[in-house]
C-alpha cells in the first residue's frame, strides 16, 4: 500500500514539474509559441495560437505586428528576442 502510494506522489511531482515548465503545454498546443523565421540571429518572429491564451502579445518586447495568416502572426522584432533572461556572462 505505501509504495502504491508513494509511486503516485512521484507522478504527481512529475506532472506539476512538466506542467510548470511549460514545454509540454505548447507542445500540445495550449500554450502560444514563438520561433524565429530565418535563423536563430532573425528580427522576424512567426506565433502560432494557444488553445487557451490566444496569440502572444510581442509589443512589450518592442515588436511590432507585420502580418496576420490563418494559423500564424509574424513579428519584426528591434533585436532577436531571447528566451532566458538570465545573465549571460
Amino acid at each position: 500500500m505505501l509504495l502504491k502510494i508513494l509511486i503516485v506522489g512521484v507522478l504527481a511531482i512529475g506532472l506539476m514539474a512538466a506542467i510548470r515548465d511549460g514545454r509540454v503545454l505548447r507542445d500540445t498546443g495550449l500554450l502560444s509559441a514563438c520561433n524565429p523565421v530565418g535563423g536563430p540571429e532573425s528580427t522576424l518572429e512567426s506565433c502560432t495560437k494557444g488553445r487557451l491564451d490566444g496569440y502572444p502579445d510581442l509589443t512589450n518586447k518592442s515588436c511590432a505586428l507585420v502580418s496576420v495568416r490563418q494559423h500564424h502572426q509574424y513579428w519584426r522584432c528591434e533585436a532577436p528576442i531571447v528566451s532566458s533572461q538570465s545573465p549571460t556572462g
